[in-house]
């Protein structure tokens, strides 16, 4: 299901039939390294993920991660959208993108689609961002959306501290 547009993307839920990109992406080093081995090693792996993740997500909160695809090629690219974690007071966004992808833009155009939207169509008020120290990359465009650094926090079950981001949010067409 088609969730939102931007000028070169196409956001939209995950579907089983994601299952060979969800492998690739979960299993890019980066994502092992900044996110986390999710232990998706094959096909069915990737399905279970997107059924007990996002799309179990969507239901519960009507929210979720959702793949990011090119307008121009179709091609789907990473990643981006919200999550809502029982440790967390607020949703929190995430996004990961194929390594040929990132440095050109579109994680923060994406980015800036799912604030707007979770102002706009759900009403947040607060969104928060993870992200492991180290990850600069990640860091930089928190601060394009206008994130600020709250402190340091271990989630549950967690044996390492995440930096917590936030905001306000603020539709971009009004920042």
């Amino acid at each position: 299901m088609r969730v939102l547009d931007t000028e070169r993307l196409t956001l939209r839920h995950l579907a089983s039939s994601d299952d060979a990109f969800i492998l690739e992406l979960l299993n890019d080093p980066d994502w092992v390294r900044y996110i986390g081995d999710r232990g998706v090693r094959n096909l069915e792996d990737a399905r279970a993920y997107i059924q007990k993740g996002p799309m179990a997500m969507y239901r519960r909160y009507g929210l979720g991660l959702y793949l990011v695809v090119q307008k121009v090629s179709g091609a789907p690219i990473g990643m981006c959208g919200l999550l809502k974690r029982d440790a967390l007071p607020d949703a929190d966004i995430g996004f990961a993108f194929l390594p040929g992808y990132r440095g050109r833009g579109y994680a923060l155009e994406a980015a800036r689609a799912v604030i707007d939207d979770a102002v706009g169509r759900l009403g947040l008020a607060r969104i928060l961002a993870l992200v492991s120290p180290g990850n600069e990359s990640s860091e930089r465009l928190l601060g394009k959306l206008g994130m600020r650094f709250e402190k340091m926090i271990r989630l549950p079950g967690q044996d390492h501290d995440v930096q917590l981001f936030s905001t306000d949010a603020v539709p971009a067409e009004s920042a």
